[in-house]
């Protein structure tokens, strides 16, 4: 296989590939946090009406701090921004307000089924219980479908409940997901620091979910490595991997000539490989909290390519569209652009996200229609 040798273009204000807008295309959004999903004049608005000290002067200049302080090249001072969307999700109408723009804004990119994560335990503030959060949330995102629905854009999403790593509530929040299971919530994750919070110190909890087959997905191969990795397979029994980038450290190469390299895949990248274990990989923030520094500071170091050649389930995603002034037409074009992807590439990406979407097979099913149904439109 090659190794990519083209340089970073910027996409264009309408991306497209083979002459196709990419915002047309139907998409699957599989990693997406709504705390860092947020609209900039909805942050400036609300934490203006609660006399917040804020860090600018208007939603444009805020949305350009969110961006610069996000570009730090770690995942704890990335996180840091999110102090402040947080702060203005603590009330029932806010976190609908939110929920709703979330679907709003991923219908208007052309995405047709989508998975939203956050963290109940961090929206408690304002005196909500959470179960009351959970609802919320779920009034948001049900009237976002409706709004979608009226203006001729069919778009379903569905709840990830993240407990922190750093937390203690893993079996609370695992419990909780498992009463709202038919009520809007799809799957379970792990989330927060990723350095010294493994998987297994949230055994309890994941245990219980693995007993009530329920679907997990837990970050990992993003700030840490492959023994991160191990424990969200073997600890969480984890169906998909949050980034998972740093799955690229279990193969190695054993010859390279010119622009061509032969790997071997270790026993880890084999089994993540072989088993189809998707990876969320979400470019933009993977450049942005140091993920794949190992490979470079730029898109054209970043794995993706090199994963996706070798026949991994790598899925494309957003992750914080706030921080990284991202949607998932852009990194679709940051990767058409870099890796010189066609049609089929970004098809066989989105079957890949049908395919691995907390659905019944069945849904399942009539995502992956839908996706080629379009495609074949285009």
């Amino acid at each position: 296989m090659s190794r990519p040798q083209h340089k970073r273009q910027s996409p264009r204000r309408e991306a497209s590939v083979e002459g196709v807008p990419i915002r047309s295309l139907p998409k699957v959004s599989l990693h997406d946090h709504l705390d860092g999903g947020l609209r900039a004049s909805t942050v400036f608005e609300l934490a203006s009406a609660q006399g917040a000290t804020l860090p600018a002067a208007n939603s444009r200049e805020l949305g350009e701090w969110f961006a610069e302080q996000a570009n730090a090249g770690s995942l704890v001072e990335y996180l840091k921004t999110f102090d402040l969307t947080i702060s203005v999700m603590q009330s029932a109408e806010n976190l609908t307000r939110v929920a709703r723009e979330y679907v709003e804004d991923l219908a208007n990119d052309g995405v047709i089924y989508g998975e939203v994560r956050w963290a109940p335990e961090q929206h408690l503030e304002g005196g909500l219980s959470l179960e009351d959060a959970v609802q919320a949330v779920q009034d948001g995102i049900e009237e976002g479908e409706d709004a979608a629905d009226a203006n001729g854009h069919s778009i379903r999403v569905g709840q990830i409940l993240s407990a922190m790593r750093q937390g203690s509530r893993s079996l609370e929040i695992a419990r909780l997901a498992l009463d709202f299971r038919d009520d809007g919530v799809v799957g379970f994750d792990l989330a927060g620091p990723e350095e010294g919070f493994p998987a297994s110190d949230h055994q309890e909890a994941l245990d219980l979910l693995a007993q009530e087959f329920f679907p997990v997905t837990i970050h990992a191969g993003e700030a840490a490595g492959l023994d991160s990795i191990n424990s969200a397979l073997l600890d969480g029994r984890a169906l998909r991997l949050g980034h998972g980038v740093r799955i690229a450290e279990d193969l190695e190469e054993i010859a390279a000539e010119g622009d061509e390299v032969r790997v071997r895949l270790r026993d880890l990248a084999t089994w993540v490989r072989d088993r189809e274990i998707a990876l969320e990989v979400s470019p933009s923030s993977n450049l942005q909290t140091g993920a794949i520094a190992q490979w470079g500071t730029k898109i054209e170091d970043h794995p993706f390519d090199l994963l996706y050649q070798l026949g991994f389930c790598v899925t494309v995603n957003t992750d914080n569209r706030l921080m990284s002034r991202t949607t998932l037409t852009r990194e679709l074009a940051l990767l058409v652009d870099t890796f010189e992807y066609g049609l089929e590439d970004l098809e066989t990406l989105q079957l890949n996200a049908a395919g691995s979407a907390f659905l019944p097979l069945e849904q399942r099913e009539e995502l992956i229609e839908l996706i080629q149904d379009g495609f074949e439109r285009a």
